[in-house]
């Protein structure tokens, strides 16, 4: 096969005899590629696989400049289906993002990559070949097990062209830290390919990068690091020492969020409060601290935590969703105004003073002063009438001069 440039497909006549067999074996050459899928048409020209560089550039850049608009639309389709399909599934997915890259930084990559052990091979290529990741997606994960979750839907919607797991091949060794995520290289299935909305972005594939929060910094950090080979051990060390820090932090980070549900599950399991108990509790003061968790029902003290106030709220407002960190929030609020409250002193707070809440509610909602009065609000009122010395604070003063006013009212009244 001739060598040199890319070809452009144009009359050719060499002088003499022999111009007609010259001829003949282009067509041949062109009929070969063809065949094969290595022609393509870019800039209002043919172009077949070569191994003239100057000429490559040139046929990528043609083809880039005449693709880009689709590129753009293919990547925005993958984008929102990507995130169509995570919707459909409890996935922990902090962001998904997309690009696609540079015309001259796809150069530079395929320059640095591959070029040399391609025309050593003397392997003829085309550069838009050897740059799989034109088109790449990039999917930020809370937790490190998510990553397996996402890869797992994605085989199931997509072609799998090749998988590049850098989590195995980090951990895979004894005492190398670095850059963990998983990388996918994807294209529609048939199915989806068919549809009228896909059937332009069938031959695009695109690069999938899923890594973690954590992962994504280090690699955001790591990329501004220069130098990492041929540096003193010393600094070395320093590196590694950074990329297992982050890695620890990656485990922890999931570590907290299984024992928060273990801790929710065990709030759970634990018994109601005997009324009885909680009344003689009240004045009581905590008995002391062993290190582990009791519970008055039992004679011993159990402490207000958020899973505690969480499992007690839940059963007076079972219909209500609680966001975690507003439970928080609410939770550190009470303890601030009594700092050694019990989880039964708590509940029995609530069980003697929340039916007087609930009727002011709906005097507060009736009278039109406002339209929401939310299980956090009712729950506080129900504090302040339970214990007005202590937890004062719980109400602004505007809301506690008004639910006073109404229960002198309505003292009256039942009087």
């Amino acid at each position: 096969m001739e060598q040199g440039a890319a070809e452009r497909l144009k009359p050719v006549l060499p002088r003499g005899g022999e111009w007609l067999s010259a001829l003949w074996g282009k067509v041949q050459k062109i009929a070969l590629s063809a065949a094969a899928g290595r022609l393509y048409v870019a800039g209002g020209a043919i172009w077949m696989p070569s191994l003239d560089f100057e000429a490559e550039k040139a046929a990528f850049r043609n083809y880039y400049n005449d693709s880009a608009q689709r590129l753009q639309q293919a990547k925005e389709a993958f984008l929102t289906l990507l995130n169509s399909l995570l919707a459909q599934g409890d996935f922990a997915v902090a962001a998904a993002t997309g690009r696609v890259k540079e015309r001259e930084e796809s150069i530079t990559k395929f320059t640095r990559k591959y070029q040399s052990g391609l025309e050593k091979n003397e392997t003829p290529y085309e550069i838009k070949d050897h740059i799989t990741d034109l088109i790449g997606l990039r999917l930020v994960c809370l937790y490190e097990d998510e990553i397996d979750r996402v890869g797992d839907l994605l085989r199931q919607h997509f072609s799998v062209i090749e998988v590049t797991d850098k989590t195995a091949e980090i951990e895979g060794t004894e005492n190398a830290f670095g850059y963990k995520g998983l990388h996918l290289d994807l294209k529609l299935d048939e199915g989806r390919a068919g549809l009228p909305e896909y059937h332009l972005f069938a031959p695009y594939r695109f690069e999938l990068q899923i890594r973690t929060i954590i992962q994504d910094s280090w690699s955001t950090l790591d990329h501004k690091i220069k130098y990492k080979k041929s540096i003193p051990a010393s600094l070395k060390r320093r590196i590694n020492t950074l990329a297992a820090l982050f890695e620890l932090a990656d485990r922890e980070f999931r570590q907290v969020r299984d024992e928060t549900e273990l801790e929710i599950e065990k709030a759970k399991a634990e018994p109601e409060p005997e009324p009885e108990a909680e009344e003689t509790a009240v004045g009581a003061e905590p008995a002391e601290q062993t290190g582990q968790t009791v519970d008055r029902v039992r004679g011993e003290y159990a402490p207000l935590d958020a899973f505690r106030l969480l499992r007690i709220a839940r059963h007076f407002f079972p219909d209500a969703d609680f966001e975690p960190k507003k439970v928080d929030g609410f939770t550190a609020a009470v303890i601030e105004c009594e700092p050694k409250i019990s989880r039964g002193k708590f509940n029995y707070y609530l069980r003697t003073s929340i039916g007087l809440a609930r009727r002011y509610k709906a005097h507060f909602l009736a009278s039109g002063r406002g339209e929401k009065f939310n299980p956090f609000t009712e729950m506080r009122h129900a504090l302040y009438a339970a214990n007005p010395d202590t937890f004062t604070g719980m109400l602004t003063n505007v809301a506690r001069e008004s639910f006073d006013a109404w229960r002198a009212e309505d003292t009256n009244e039942q009087a």
